[in-house]
C-alpha cells in the first residue's frame, strides 16, 4: 500500500450542508442551496466521515451571476452539488490511505457545466461530433443505421399526437425499423434526405394515434418510447409517485460476511496518487450515462475494462469520451467461450457496472447474486452498480429508456419549452440527464468501496435518469426576469425551436449560442488532448470537474474505440501525455 501526500489546508465543518467559501452570486448560492436540498435526502445513504470534506468544498466560478445554459433548469447547481458529494467521498476514501483529515477541495462550476455536454466538446483528429468527416476516424458501430440515415436517426423524437396538445417521444433506440413500422412506415426511405421533411413524414403518422394508444403499441413490442408528461402529472402516476418517495440513488448490503478489503493504493505513474489505483472495475452499458460512471472511476485511478457484444449497436462518436481511460474489449456472454473469459475477469473485479434494463443481466446469468454466486469462493466483497432510466422500484422499472425518454416523461420537456415562453414541450439541449446520473452513480460505487473497505461485505448501488430529472426538478425552475435574461442574451435562433426539433438541433443552436455567450466554458485551461493509438488521432476532451489536495485526478490512458483491447486485466499501458492533465 503507498499512502497518500500528506495534505494542508482546509477547515473542519460545523454543518454538512453550508461549504466553506463565501463568495456569492445566483450560481454560487444555488449550488449551495442544491447541496443542502440533496443532503437533506442523501444524509444516511453517505459515510459520516464524508460529510466534514463534503462542507469544507470550495466553489469557484468565473461566472456567478448568469446561467450558461439557454434553460430554467438549474443544470450547473445540480452537477456542482453531486460532484461536491462525489469529492466528499474520495477525500474519505484518501484519509483512508494517510493519518491526515483535513485536505483543500475544490469544484470547478465551469467545468463541472462542461461535463454536462462533454461530449459536444471532444473532438478526435480535430473533428467533434457534428463533423461530415468524422466518421472515417471511427470504428462503425451504428450496426443497424439507426444513428446515421437521418430518417431513421429521427424515429427517436419528440412527436405531436392526435389530440392537440398531447406529445409522445417516440424512440427507435438504436433500432429504428421497429418504431416507424409501428406507426405504418416503412424501415428504410432512401427518398427522405432533407430534415424537415422527414420530420413532418414522421409526425403525420404519429398524429394518427392517441399518446394511449401510441403506448399501448410500444408496449407490445418492448420499445423505447413515452407520452410527454408535466412534473405534477408525473408525480401523480403512481410511478411518479414511488420513485419520488426515493433519494436519488440507493446504496444497500448484498452481503455482510465477506471481511474488510482495504483500498490496495497501488502505486502508478500518475503525479501523486490516485484514490482508485489497483481497483477493477467490469463495465457492462453503452451510450452516456454507464459509461460516464466507469469514466470516472477510471479518472480516480480504477483499471476500467468496458465489454461490449460485437452485435450489439452503440453510438460510434460518443466512444470518444465515454471509453477515456479505460481499456474496451468485445465478449458475446450468449456464447460458452467467451462467458468463461468474462468470468475470469470476475474473479479479481472489485466493481461491476449494469447500464441495461433491470432484469437484462440476470437473464445472461449476471445479476447481483448470480454474481455473488460466481465469486463467493474468493471471501472478497464486490459493488454491483446498476443505473437506468425509470429506476429500480415502481410499476414503470422494467421499461426501456434514454435520456429523452426520462426528461419527457418526468417533465424536465415541458419545463424547457415553457421556460422558453412555448406552450409545448422542448427536449433540453445536451445529454444533461446522462452526466448527472453518471455522476451519482460514481458516488454510489465510490460509497459501496469505502464501505467495503470499512465494514466488508457486498454492496448494490442504483440510480436512474428519472431520479436525477426528479432531484433537478426538485430544485425549482429560474423565474420569469431570469428567463427574460436568457432571452436577451441568447441566440433568438435558439428560442425558435419547436417540440419536434431534434437533440442534434437544439444541442446545434445552444451550442453556437453559448459559444458567444459564455466563452469562459470553452477556454483551453478546461481542455486536454492527447495521441489516442485506437483512434490514431489526437483526442480533445474536459478536465476533471474536482480537485482533491494530496490526490490526482486524471487519466493514465487515451481513449479508444469498442473492441480494442483483449478482455485481460494484464498489460495496462500509460500514455505519458497524459499526465500533464
Amino acid at each position: 500500500m503507498m499512502p497518500f501526500m500528506e495534505a494542508t489546508g482546509g477547515s473542519n465543518a460545523n454543518s454538512p450542508s453550508t461549504p466553506h467559501d463565501s463568495a456569492s452570486g445566483l450560481l454560487l448560492d444555488g449550488t449551495r442551496g442544491a447541496l443542502r436540498h440533496l443532503l437533506d435526502q442523501v444524509q444516511d445513504q453517505l459515510p459520516a466521515e464524508s460529510l466534514a470534506h463534503i462542507n469544507n468544498v470550495k466553489f469557484s466560478a468565473t461566472n456567478t451571476e448568469s446561467p450558461y445554459f439557454p434553460s430554467p433548469l438549474k443544470q450547473t447547481e445540480a452537477i456542482s452539488a453531486l460532484k461536491a458529494v462525489e469529492a466528499g467521498l474520495a477525500a474519505s476514501i484518501a484519509d483512508l490511505g494517510t493519518n491526515d483529515t483535513q485536505r483543500s477541495i475544490e469544484v470547478d462550476l465551469e467545468r463541472a457545466s462542461a461535463y454536462l455536454f462533454s461530449t459536444y466538446l471532444t473532438t478526435v483528429g480535430g473533428m467533434d461530433k457534428s463533423h461530415p468527416k468524422v466518421k472515417k476516424l471511427l470504428k462503425d458501430t451504428d450496426l443497424l443505421q439507426a444513428q446515421s440515415i437521418l430518417y431513421r436517426r429521427l424515429s427517436a423524437n419528440l412527436y405531436e399526437t392526435r389530440i392537440p396538445g398531447e406529445y409522445f417521444h417516440l424512440h427507435g433506440s438504436l433500432e429504428a425499423t421497429k418504431a416507424l413500422n409501428m406507426i405504418g412506415l416503412e424501415g428504410h426511405r432512401p427518398d427522405l434526405t432533407d430534415y424537415h421533411q422527414c420530420i413532418k413524414v414522421i409526425e403525420d403518422h404519429v398524429k394518427k394515434y392517441t399518446a394511449d394508444e401510441l403506448e399501448e403499441m410500444n408496449w407490445k413490442i418492448k420499445q423505447a418510447g413515452v407520452t410527454c408528461l408535466k412534473w405534477e402529472d408525473f408525480q401523480l402516476t403512481q410511478h411518479g409517485y414511488e420513485l419520488v418517495q426515493q433519494p436519488p440513488w440507493n446504496v444497500e448490503p448484498l452481503e455482510t460476511c465477506s471481511p474488510p478489503v482495504p483500498f490496495p493504493f497501488k502505486k502508478s505513474s500518475a503525479p501523486k496518487p490516485q484514490i482508485l489505483s489497483g481497483i477493477r472495475v467490469v463495465e457492462l452499458c453503452r451510450i452516456i450515462a454507464g459509461p460516464a460512471i466507469t469514466k470516472s472511476l477510471a479518472e480516480y485511478g480504477a483499471e476500467v475494462i468496458k465489454i461490449t457484444s460485437p452485435n450489439l449497436s452503440d453510438v460510434p462518436f460518443f466512444q470518444v469520451e465515454g471509453n477515456l481511460g479505460k481499456h474496451a474489449a468485445e465478449l458475446n456472454l450468449r456464447e460458452e467461450r467467451d462467458r468463461k473469459q468474462f468470468e475470469e475477469l470476475l474473479q479479481t473485479a472489485d466493481v461491476i457496472l449494469d447500464g441495461y434494463r433491470p432484469g437484462s443481466l440476470k437473464r445472461l446469468g449476471y445479476g447481483p447474486a448470480q454474481i455473488l454466486s460466481l465469486i463467493k469462493h474468493r471471501k472478497r466483497g464486490i459493488v454491483y452498480v446498476a443505473e437506468d432510466c425509470f429506476g429500480h422500484t415502481g410499476p414503470w422499472s422494467s421499461r426501456p429508456g434514454w435520456q429523452q425518454i426520462a426528461d419527457c416523461v418526468t417533465g424536465v420537456a415541458w419545463a424547457q419549452g415553457l421556460g422558453m415562453g412555448l406552450n409545448e414541450p422542448v427536449v433540453p439541449p445536451f445529454p444533461m440527464s446522462d452526466y448527472g446520473t453518471g455522476c451519482m452513480g460514481t458516488i454510489a460505487a465510490l460509497t459501496g468501496l469505502y464501505k467495503r473497505a470499512k465494514y466488508g461485505g457486498s454492496y448494490l448501488g442504483t440510480t436512474s435518469l428519472c431520479q436525477y430529472d426528479i432531484y433537478l426538478l426538485q430544485l425549482g425552475l429560474y423565474d420569469d426576469s431570469i428567463m427574460q435574461q436568457l432571452k436577451e442574451q441568447h441566440d433568438n435562433h435558439f428560442f425558435e425551436l419547436r417540440h419536434n426539433d431534434s437533440v442534434d438541433e437544439v444541442g446545434k443552436r445552444a451550442l453556437k449560442s453559448m459559444r458567444r455567450t459564455h466563452p469562459e466554458l470553452f477556454e483551453d485551461r478546461h481542455m486536454h488532448e492527447c495521441f489516442s493509438r485506437g483512434f490514431n488521432a489526437k483526442v480533445r476532451t474536459v478536465k476533471p470537474v474536482i480537485s482533491v489536495e494530496g490526490t490526482w485526478n486524471g487519466f493514465l490512458r487515451s481513449s479508444r474505440p469498442n473492441g480494442f483491447d483483449e478482455p485481460t486485466w494484464e498489460n495496462w499501458e500509460v500514455d505519458e501525455d497524459m499526465l500533464t492533465m
